[in-house]
């Protein structure tokens, strides 16, 4: 299970180039959570960071059908991907980004 979390200054790239408009008057904007306990690994270590917490589930990995899924979801939902930002970021992608995505 995941959780995400995102707030944003409403910055082009994240507004679809201002089709998405602000409202400002619906501010401060605040996210939090509550009563939210993890108890994770950290990605890419050695099972041995995460001591008998180490299952089978944290190495599950999508199958074929899940990955069609996965695309299928972000050809026809996904607003904006930051992997493919090099006006933003010039500098080059990110580690993560470098990763095969399935």
């Amino acid at each position: 299970m995941r959780v995400y979390c995102s707030l944003w200054n409403a910055d082009e790239w994240a507004t679809q180039g201002g089709r998405v408009k602000t409202d400002w008057t619906k501010s401060p904007f605040v996210a939090y959570y509550r009563n939210f306990n993890i108890n994770g690994c950290v990605s890419g270590t050695s099972s041995g960071s995460c001591g008998s917490q180490t299952g089978s589930w944290q190495t599950q990995e999508l199958d074929a059908p899940g990955r069609n899924r996965l695309r299928w979801v972000q050809q026809n939902h996904m607003v904006y991907n930051y992997c493919g930002d090099v006006q933003r970021f010039p500098q080059g992608i990110s580690v993560e980004c470098k990763r095969s995505r399935f």
